[in-house]
């Protein structure tokens, strides 16, 4: 059986989280360039990216840069230029959405598309493969099942995300920001409209759910899930989070990699890890201190359970504890006693908490914290009963900065001696690399040969830069003689082999670069944005399917006048309200109503999907 190949992928806002990412386990990063990278806030320059690759390819690790937005006609030449300077600054595939890009020969880096292209069936993901793409990232609603048909239809590299924040909308296909603030989240501008807060009313007028974030999801996690996602062609397991800080970047990549880790470890003959080097040492990662909006497990079963965040739409947290108590200690100062969630739960001067309050969710400082007393300054509804998290763990953010975890490449050691003390070392690195290093030593015979032999052993088994050494075997050619070589002399050994070893390129386990199948190609040189401003590859399709070019498919397609977005949650079955799945009475049309804007709700049941209409 071919051993599988097994990435985990990690967001990057900067070129210092990279680094961070890739100390801490990741086998690749995703990161944006100077622009079209889908996050505005999240630019880099092609001189920090080529930092980043410069370390990256030490460990084999790789650089992936994202060119997501839509591209506009008029840009098309600044997004070739800028793809052609990061392609020289060494990145290893783009993430691509406009298929316009597909055309530029000069590209010679594999091609992966992006979940903005809302890949989630085997039609769409062997179309989207024929246009030259080598590795696909599926929509995050696409179940174990579709992820197998896929896999299984196209056998190309399949990139599923495992973890981190969820947009409720089917990736690329959301206008929601676009229609209410000229902002598109297709150009990396998106106001997070899902996050809002809202009222649900009938036709009638009658306010059925009040002051709710209604749109917005919980966040994704499939620690738990990864076996069955590499059973089902996964390659690549993507961690959400191009804007998240850096202690979030560290604590879930080092969660997620040591998971990679014992899953390869129990299959040592089926998966390996994508890149090299063994991370030791450094904090203990803790998924509930870091940024979350509560977990989910989504649609990968392709069933429903409760996805929604609507009271709770930021960050909370772990749950602390209940409060029993407070207490005004001055003008401006509260005293808060709280029945502790358990002894884990241990507060510190500086946390940070969060509970669940009128508007929204409300966060304050602890200021002092003793025990189960915490002392702030006043907070509006905070009062005996209300569930208190703490979304801030002042100690664990602390750990996270000063204790970090250090990756280093095998080496084996073979120490062959010769002659006058001729010295060959043959190191043998983890990815495969090979190199000879010679040494003349001049220097007196070792009178106790296993003594001066455990010392080798001890001095060359150390780390040097980024190796850490392992001594295999020591040979002597005629009487067995060693020579008497101090620490200090072997020390400096160990550095030169180091040396060498650096001087040759990491050998990096190959990406699969797709194939262009022209029969079926339907872009050309002068596509417009057109093409693929709503990126559906369902819309796509009809080029395949009549359409006479670009222009008809998209008359014909781009219906943002019928929806806002188009989303596997359904409000009314969070509620409790459908009348197909739970026998809820029909509630007829559904509004959604913020700031005076009142926006249609539909469902389209016998697909199982809720679409958000424009403003009526």
């Amino acid at each position: 059986m071919e051993i599988q190949t097994l990435e985990l992928l990690a967001p990057a806002r900067n070129k210092d989280i990279g680094i961070a990412a890739i100390d801490c386990g990741a086998d690749a990063v995703y990161m944006a360039g100077p622009g079209y990278g889908a996050r505005k806030d999240a630019a880099n320059s092609i001189e920090d990216v080529r930092e980043l690759c410069s370390y990256a390819h030490l460990f084999g690790v790789r650089i992936f840069l994202t060119v997501n937005t839509i591209i506009y006609q008029d840009e098309l030449d600044a997004v070739h230029r800028m793809m052609l300077e990061a392609q020289d600054a060494g990145v290893d595939a783009f993430i691509i959405q406009d298929p316009a890009i597909t055309t530029w020969d000069d590209i010679r880096v594999p091609l992966h598309a992006s979940t903005q292209c809302a890949v989630r069936t085997a039609q769409q993901a062997e179309f989207v493969k024929s246009l030259g793409f080598g590795r696909l990232v599926l929509e995050r609603e696409t179940s174990l099942k579709d992820v197998r048909e896929i896999h299984e239809a196209t056998e190309c590299e399949l990139e599923y995300f495992v973890h981190g924040a969820l947009c409720v909308c089917y990736s690329g296909q959301c206008y929601m920001s676009e229609a209410i603030s000229g902002r598109s989240a297709n150009r990396g501008a998106c106001i997070q409209a899902c996050r809002s807060r809202y009222d649900l009313a009938d036709e009638a007028g009658s306010i059925l759910v009040r002051d709710k974030a209604l749109l917005s999801l919980r966040d994704y996690r499939l620690k738990g899930r990864l076996e069955e996602l590499a059973e089902a062609g996964v390659c690549s397991f993507k961690i959400e989070g191009r804007l998240k800080n850096a202690s979030y970047v560290k604590n879930v990549v080092r969660d997620y990699s040591l998971a990679l880790d014992e899953l390869v470890s129990r299959h040592p003959d089926r998966y390996r890890r994508s890149s090299f080097g063994r991370v030791s040492g450094g904090f203990e990662p803790a998924l509930d201190k870091t940024f979350n909006r509560g977990y989910t497990e989504l649609w990968i079963d392709g069933r429903r359970g409760k996805w929604s965040s609507m009271d709770a739409p930021k960050s909370m947290g772990e749950f602390a504890g209940t409060v029993r108590s407070v207490r005004r200690t001055d003008r401006t100062g509260i005293e808060v006693c709280i029945s502790p969630a358990g002894q884990d739960i241990v507060l510190r001067n500086g946390d940070g908490f969060a509970f669940a309050g009128k508007g929204g969710v409300i966060g304050f400082r602890g200021d002092v914290c003793e025990g189960n007393i915490i002392r702030c300054k006043s907070v509006d509804g905070l009062a005996k009963g209300v569930r208190l998290f703490r979304n801030i763990s002042a100690a664990f953010e602390k750990e996270l900065e000063r204790n970090m975890p250090k990756r280093e490449i095998p080496v084996t050691l073979d120490v062959a001696i010769s002659g006058e003390f001729h010295i060959d070392i043959t190191a043998r690195s983890q990815d495969g690399r090979e190199i000879l290093s010679p040494f003349k030593c001049d220097a007196d015979v070792a009178e106790n040969r296993d003594r001066q032999e455990a010392l080798i052993r001890e001095q060359f088994s150390k780390r040097a830069g980024n190796y850490i050494f392992s001594v295999g075997e020591i040979s002597c050619q005629g009487r067995g003689r060693l020579p008497l070589l101090s620490a200090s002399t072997l020390n400096s050994i160990r550095r030169l082999i180091a040396s060498d070893l650096d001087a040759v390129p990491c050998k990096a386990i190959p990406l699969d670069f797709g194939k262009k199948d022209e029969s079926v190609m339907v872009a050309d040189k002068s596509i417009s944005y057109k093409y693929n401003v709503a990126n559906s590859i369902t819309r796509q399709l009809y080029l395949s399917r009549g359409a006479e070019n670009v222009d008809e498919a998209y008359e014909l397609t781009h219906t943002p006048e019928a929806e806002l977005m188009r989303t596997r949650y359904c409000i009314r079955h969070e509620l409790g309200l459908c009348p197909v799945h739970q026998g809820a009475k029909d509630t007829g049309r559904l509004f959604l109503l913020n700031n005076g804007r009142r926006f249609a709700l539909g469902f389209d049941c016998r697909n199982c999907e809720m679409t958000v209409g424009p403003e009526v």
